[in-house]
């Protein structure tokens, strides 16, 4: 990890590591192994492959076997560790609510498990490589990666060969989209006790009809973008005489003006306007032609100086428009932290075939991330010292490799 004058050292960040997180880990070897991993990660430069990180301890041919093997072909769950990474972000978060959202990550050939023709909105185009979905812990102030669900299309769960080669268990089947998305969401809203937070969904393109019915089920609040091609109808008891033809959301928020309200993005930067205001689904249609669940709030949000770089929500009916848009606007801190895990910790960079293997390395970057947070957050004050116990003891050897001590 790449420090300045003013950030935290190495040691200061691997301190970060809750070691309570491996106490799921059987055995001692496994418990050692997945703390010298996150170290690897923080301390390598440039991509984190299992080969970068097995450098950071010496890079001999059997310490990179060892990795290999680690990650790719041991038998732990990754499950469990995520249930503490929750429970830490938490404590350490204070978070308004989850944030789900998908990745593509290219790859070259067809041998990374996953792999597939996926369409980009960002880009515009069809890009090949591996899709996932992530759920983020979120506040104000930073997110934390807590769960993810790696996108199997049916040429890899119905192709015997290809199945054992990825090593994927029998029970995976290919999903659609909305499932996969309120599969991680549901996952990860119950890995934590109590009411569980709201859920924004920042996936366009996803059926919103049937995404509220799911949440509505799990009882979850739910704040999901959508893209301009749905249709909408201005509810007339909200705002009589505005007409009963449905219209993009781009189009209603260009025919409202007088509903636009400046607002202070949670990132900074100059100017925004937003525009709420209540809609139904246009689909929403039982057997006789009524409209039938699709009651929704709009919520915009725009730079005033680009109205093109809109981003449009739909929030549960009976939730505030200030709520609305507070938890649609967690959606832009993820953005910035899911940038820097990417370059400080390597939440894209596996490049191994096995499904278990991509699952272990992503779920240890996010503890890597969660260190970073943590100690960043130390040093600026926002962390207190309750949320440093427990942590990784580390000495750092003459080469500038990390040496694990065992702490307790």
């Amino acid at each position: 990890m790449h420090a300045t004058s003013d950030s935290p050292t190495f040691p200061e960040t691997l301190a970060g590591v809750p070691l309570d997180l491996f106490a799921s880990l059987p055995r001692s070897d496994q418990r050692l192994k997945a703390e010298e991993y996150v170290a690897g990660l923080l301390a390598a430069h440039g991509r984190k492959t299992l080969r970068n990180v097995a450098d950071q301890f010496g890079g001999e041919a059997a310490r990179k076997q060892s990795v290999h093997h680690f990650i790719s072909e041991s038998s732990w769950e990754w499950e469990p560790v995520r249930r503490g990474l929750a429970r830490h972000a938490d404590e350490l978060l204070a978070p308004q609510a989850w944030v789900v959202r998908p990745t593509v990550v290219p790859k070259a050939g067809g041998h990374s498990v996953g792999v597939a023709e996926y369409f980009v909105p960002e880009l515009g185009r069809t890009v090949t490589g591996q899709q996932s979905y992530g759920a983020w812990l979120a506040s104000p102030a930073a997110g934390v990666p807590v769960n993810w669900q790696l996108v199997l299309p049916a040429d890899w769960v119905e192709d015997d060969s290809r199945r054992r080669r990825a090593h994927i268990p029998e029970t995976s089947r290919a999903l659609s989209p909305e499932e996969n998305a309120g599969d991680v969401a549901l996952r990860a809203a119950r890995s934590l006790p109590g009411t569980p937070h709201p859920v924004v969904l920042d996936a366009p393109g996803l059926d919103p009809l049937r995404m509220g019915r799911y949440f509505e089920a799990a009882g979850i609040p739910l704040v999901q973008r959508v893209d301009d091609r749905i249709r909408l109808r201005v509810d007339p008891l909200a705002l009589p005489g505005h007409g009963v033809l449905p219209h993009t959301p781009g189009r209603l928020v260009a025919s409202l003006r007088r509903l636009w309200r400046p607002y202070a993005p949670l990132t900074g930067g100059g100017r925004s306007l937003t525009m709420t205001v209540p809609v139904t689904l246009h689909e929403a249609r039982d057997g006789g032609g009524r409209e039938a669940g699709g009651a929704r709030l709009l919520v915009a949000q725009w730079p005033e100086a680009d109205p093109s770089a809109v981003r449009l929500w739909l929030a549960d009916p009976g939730m505030r428009p200030g709520d609305a848009l507070r938890f649609a606007s967690l959606a832009e801190v993820v953005d910035r932290y899911d940038a820097l895990a990417s370059a400080r910790v390597g939440l894209r960079d596996f490049a191994g075939r096995s499904f278990q293997g991509w699952h272990r390395h992503i779920t240890l970057a996010s503890v890597a991330h969660l260190a970073c947070v943590r100690t960043a957050g130390a040093a600026a004050g926002r962390v207190g010292d309750a949320a440093l116990r427990g942590r990784t003891r580390v000495r750092v050897g003459a080469a500038g490799r990390p040496l694990l001590l065992r702490a307790g």
